[in-house]
């Protein structure tokens, strides 16, 4: 991505001096996918909708006006019982990049879970919340998976920083060229990063890197039911529906199925 696209992405350069280093990472990683969905279909719904201002309506409040809540006009509505393949139809959106990282994830040969894994790695900066995407992204899907999966997603986000070239992990070049050679990310991705490398499951994260750096390829189109197995196996649908089964998540279901509430 060219830097002046960048910086016109973040508000200036102002903007981007403000944020700390894992902001300004995550900000790149949404600029390239919002720069590729330029050109391939699967903006998430969400953001067809709002655009940059989640807002219901602005401005001051007339006297028996009532305030929104429930479903939200302009946002396809959700059936009583959703299914995580009926979110990425009306919410998420057959987002690219994903898909193209569950694609390199199947021809590089890895477990099915870990095809899932790549496919939902950066399920939060698409469909719920960008800063810490792979902490919310973790919390998001962990009642629905191997713990394994919900694990790697998590730990993806510190080692993207962390370059293992034993395993074909360089820092990303792309790093470099937006935030420059002496940029140094927080703290805590490093202690996380550590843990992580320490970790039975290190290899699961990294390879949630591996197949996230090289997935922004405008010429390469995927389809979401190419996956459809793999999640029929590797995801369980709660019988209540998404957001509707009590489980430590709902709620973030239930925000994106409608985001507009206003309380």
């Amino acid at each position: 991505m060219d830097r002046r696209k960048f910086l016109a992405f973040v508000g200036g350069a102002g903007a981007l001096a403000a944020m700390d280093g894992n902001q300004k990472a995550d900000a790149l990683e949404m600029a390239m996918g919002q720069e590729l969905e330029t050109k391939r279909i699967g903006k998430s719904a969400y953001c067809r909708a709002y655009g940059a201002d989640n807002s219901w309506e602005r401005g001051p409040r007339i006297p028996g006006q009532l305030s929104h809540m429930g479903h939200d006009p302009r946002l396809e509505k959700m059936s009583k019982k959703p299914t995580l393949l009926e979110y990425f139809d009306k919410r998420i959106g057959h987002n690219s990049h994903l898909l193209q990282s569950a694609r390199l994830a199947k021809i590089n040969g890895l477990p099915e879970h870990m095809v899932l894994a790549c496919l939902l790695h950066d399920i939060s900066v698409v469909g719920y919340i960008n800063s810490d995407h792979g902490y919310y992204g973790s919390q998001l899907i962990a009642p629905y998976v191997d713990e394994e999966v919900s694990w790697a997603i998590k730990y993806h986000q510190s080692l993207r920083f962390i370059p293992d070239e034993d395993v074909g992990y360089p820092y990303p070049e792309a790093y470099i060229r937006m935030f420059g050679e002496d940029y140094v990310p927080e703290p805590y991705i490093f202690t996380d990063g550590e843990y992580a490398r320490n970790h039975k499951w290190y290899m699961s994260a990294r390879q949630i890197c591996i197949n996230d750096v090289y997935s922004f390829d405008p010429n390469v189109e995927v389809n979401l039911e190419d996956f459809h197995d793999i999640i029929g196996r590797h995801w369980r649908d709660p019988e209540e529906g998404l957001g509707f089964d009590n489980s430590p998540s709902a709620h973030m279901w239930r925000t994106m199925s409608m985001p507009n509430n206003s309380l």
